[in-house]
């Protein structure tokens, strides 16, 4: 928990009540990290070779993505103003779709990830620890 990521960050400000911008045209896999330790070690204890994607199973907007981490931790969405990514000052240029498509992991190595509601319940109970 040392590293922030778009849902701990978003966790973050909307518990103190911060306003944030989202952007609303950038596309993104969310995965779990034990999902993405667990996809390696599959790979490994098959001696799988090749390009395997490993991501989460869904694919959502940022702003889809940070509606759904309030509405699990019941926060208040009215803090959360969509933006689009030309609006934001980011440092770098970031991709408007990262999803991955993990057919491959799944057929081949029965790669599982976790939805995102079950991963949050995954990070919840980390971050009560």
């Amino acid at each position: 928990m040392s590293r922030s990521n778009i849902v701990l960050w978003a966790k973050d400000a909307l518990t103190k009540g911060q306003k944030i911008n989202v952007v609303d045209d950038q596309f993104r896999s969310p995965t779990l990290a034990e999902d993405l330790a667990a996809g390696c070690i599959l790979i490994a204890d098959k001696g799988a070779e090749g390009i395997y994607n490993l991501a989460g199973p869904e694919t959502f907007s940022i702003l889809e993505l940070v509606y759904k981490v309030a509405d699990f931790w019941k926060l208040d969405k009215s803090l959360i103003t969509p933006s689009g990514s030309t609006t934001l000052n980011q440092p770098a240029k970031r991709p408007p779709y990262t999803g991955l498509i993990i057919d491959k992991a799944k057929k081949e190595l029965g790669y599982d990830p976790k939805r995102f509601e079950d991963a949050l319940k995954v990070l919840d109970e980390q971050l009560k620890k």
